[in-house]
């Protein structure tokens, strides 16, 4: 009795594993195969846009300590 409850977790696990490969070789499949063969799989893709420049909206403070609690 207690394989076969020990059996139906492990086939209900396996069956996960299978479901959540099949949806990942469905997703990316086509990346994969590119990449073993050696090619992009998508031409690049090239921006003008500049690099976005940090905001110093946020003045760096001067550090203040803080009395923390001992552990």
């Amino acid at each position: 009795m207690i394989a076969a409850l020990g059996t139906l977790p492990f086939l209900a696990t396996l069956w996960l594993l299978v479901v959540l490969g099949a949806s990942v070789l469905e997703e990316s499949g086509a990346k994969i195969a590119a990449a073993l063969k050696g090619r992009p799989s998508e031409p690049p893709v090239f921006s003008r846009a500049r690099p976005r420049m940090r905001l110093r909206s946020a003045q760096l403070m001067p550090g203040r300590p803080r009395l923390r609690a001992a552990a």
